[in-house]
């Protein structure tokens, strides 16, 4: 599958797990992404997001949002939209 480079990683919190990513593109609800880096490599589906803890549908290039992820992320991590 074709992926191409949304953003990366530029936080992580482990309670709740959260990604804090910084957008270069747009990302969507429902939109599926893969997590790369050194030692990470997740794919997901974006349930949710938030900006400033505040449910958002969509997010734009330089949006810095929040996505639930299911394990450990690092900054750093290259965030990829995964299109069919």
């Amino acid at each position: 599958m074709p992926e191409v480079v949304i953003g990366k990683v530029t936080d992580f919190f482990a309670r709740p797990i959260v990604a804090g990513i910084e957008l270069t593109a747009i990302l969507k609800v429902g939109d599926k992404i893969h997590i790369k880096g050194h030692t990470t490599d997740m794919e997901l589906t974006a349930d949710s997001m938030q900006i400033n803890n505040a449910d958002v549908q969509q997010a734009k290039a330089g949006d810095s949002i929040g996505i639930k992820v299911s394990e450990r992320v690092r900054r750093g991590d290259m965030v990829y939209k995964v299109t069919d």
